[in-house]
């Protein structure tokens, strides 16, 4: 029996020796030490756990970031917004993910205004969801109540705005930690999330509001309905004289957008201020026939004093064209038009024999709409392939040409406000002779402060491109711009840039843009010598 027992004991020791051999060597300070009274000691560890190999640091920060990103940006769609009344409309305003910051206004179902008001990777949006026919009919029937909108509006916003980056700060936390325990399964892990997705709209927030910029508002950009534009942004000089503070640019538009809701459906009637000239420049219309009816649209709904069509507007300028022209008699306002590469001396004789039409060439001037405009046509015919053009050499010629013209007007007591030809390199060789010069031909929109004080504003193509452009694969927008110019001092106050849809579109963009001497506070340049 002895002997049985002392050979289950060494059994039992060799048991014990093999399993102490399995647990994991402990380093550390600790190693070696007696165990003292409470102390359990190190935790055994499975093997198999011990041997499952952890994520990579590159894979877990990544996950980890995604998980904070999308958990956010589901909780903003979940809780984060806000339904309140601001002044007399229901509004609903959200925060969204962004690149580019700014806000957002929609007005259903006119379109929507957006507003360069920050830089930061969330938006504002606000839909107008309806409006209180109580209280608007109220400001329609007792107008002096509008004097007291604005601090009604800014206590609204501003209550609003703390509701706001409360639910949001909530929605994104409780998003991210969400998604990060279905995830993770752990509980740190989601923790964490949520507090990162807290501290990404906290540095979001302070973003915003460093580079909150209140004049936004005065250089929107509206989408939408075309024929509401102008009703919604305002003409030039209200808008140059009514916004000064924040307060009072917001109470302006809500109060712009109030009158859209009239009791009836009929927008109300755009009542142009009497001291501003509203010129349309528009031009490469390149035959096509659709540039008519907008430019006539645009004539009436912006009761256009003057149009202004710098070239091309043929393809070819042949004889068998000419009758494209017909309709320009009756578009509503006086035309003043300059060659293009594309128009021939046939096109320009035509032009010259139709109503309301003022044709200008060699550095002639004429006024009209209270504006005297000089232009020259094009030196180059390109359709003539029998002549070698003579490119950028010719076009500066004729510039230097046209330049020398103006000077002439100015010695005569005429000086010139505005001066157009078709391409940019000559309308750049009146730098310093005139404070505005207008081209196209490029199909595209440039705008610059020439270095002698002239401002050049380069117009996009009226027609798309014209019929030519349904051989691209993407269509050309249509192009035009409505400049308003002081009646006394006919300098530039502002323009409103127009795009639409190219054929088969239907969209429509116009943006609202103030010279840098325009803007509140600037001192106007003095005009050029």
């Amino acid at each position: 029996m002895a002997a049985a027992d002392r050979l289950r004991q060494l059994r039992a020791l060799r048991t014990v020796r093999a399993l102490s051999a399995r647990r994991p060597h402990i380093r550390g300070p600790r190693a070696g030490r007696p165990r003292t009274k409470g102390h359990r000691g190190p935790r055994s560890v499975s093997p198999e756990l011990s041997l499952a190999p952890r994520p990579p640091v590159w894979v877990r920060g990544p996950v980890m970031v995604a998980v904070v990103l999308l958990g956010a940006w589901l909780g903003l769609l979940v809780v984060g917004d806000v339904r309140s009344q601001v002044g007399p409309m229901d509004t609903t305003m959200t925060l969204r993910p962004s690149l580019t910051g700014g806000t957002k206004i929609n007005v259903s179902p006119l379109g929507a205004l957006e507003l360069d008001s920050h830089t930061a990777p969330i938006r504002l949006d606000v839909d107008v969801d309806r409006l209180d026919p109580v209280r608007s009919q109220a400001l329609v029937q007792h107008p002096e109540r509008i004097s007291g909108l604005q601090d009604e509006i800014a206590h609204d916003v501003e209550h609003n705005t703390l509701d706001l980056a409360a639910r949001s700060c909530a929605a994104v936390v409780i998003g991210a930690t969400t998604l990060g325990l279905v995830v993770y399964r752990r509980p740190r892990r989601a923790l964490l999330a949520g507090g990162l997705a807290l501290a990404l709209l906290a540095a979001s927030g302070a973003t915003a509001y460093a580079t909150w910029n209140p004049k936004s508002v005065l250089e929107p950009k509206f989408s939408g309905l075309l024929s509401s534009a102008p009703q919604v942004v305002g003409n030039a000089r209200s808008i140059v004289t009514g916004f000064n503070v924040y307060q009072e640019e917001l109470a302006r538009l809500v109060t712009n957008v109030t009158k859209l809701y009239d009791a009836t459906s009929t927008l109300p009637a755009y009542q142009p201020d009497p001291g501003t000239i509203r010129v349309l420049h528009v031009s490469d219309i390149h035959l096509n026939p659709a540039s008519w009816q907008i430019i006539g649209s645009l004539v009436k709904q912006y009761r256009i004093d003057v149009i202004i069509d710098s070239g091309d507007t043929m393809d070819h300028g042949s004889a068998a064209e000419n009758t494209f022209l017909d309709p320009v008699p009756d578009l509503g306002a006086p035309y003043v038009w300059v060659r293009g590469n594309h128009d021939s001396a046939t096109t320009q004789k035509y032009l010259k024999h139709l109503r309301n039409v003022h044709v200008l060439d060699n550095g002639s001037a004429v006024t009209v709409g209270g504006l005297r405009i000089a232009g020259t046509g094009d030196p180059q015919f390109t359709p003539d392939r029998s002549t070698v053009p003579g490119g950028d050499a010719a076009e500066r010629l004729a510039g230097i040409r046209l330049a020398s013209a103006i000077r002439d007007q100015r010695k005569a007591g005429t000086p010139v406000d505005i001066a157009v030809a078709h391409e940019p390199p000559a309308a750049r060789e009146t730098d310093g002779t005139v404070p505005l010069v207008l081209a196209g031909h490029v199909h595209h929109r440039e705008n610059r402060m020439l270095p002698l004080g002239t401002r050049l504003k380069v117009e996009g193509s009226t027609g798309g491109g014209g019929l030519r452009a349904v051989q691209n694969k993407h269509p050309e927008k249509v192009l035009a711009s409505v400049l308003y110019l002081d009646r006394s001092t006919r300098r530039l106050q502002a323009w409103d840039e127009i795009t639409l849809g190219g054929l088969g579109l239907t969209t429509a963009e116009v943006s609202r843009h103030l010279p840098a001497d325009n803007l509140p506070g600037a001192t106007p340049s003095p005009r050029s010598r």
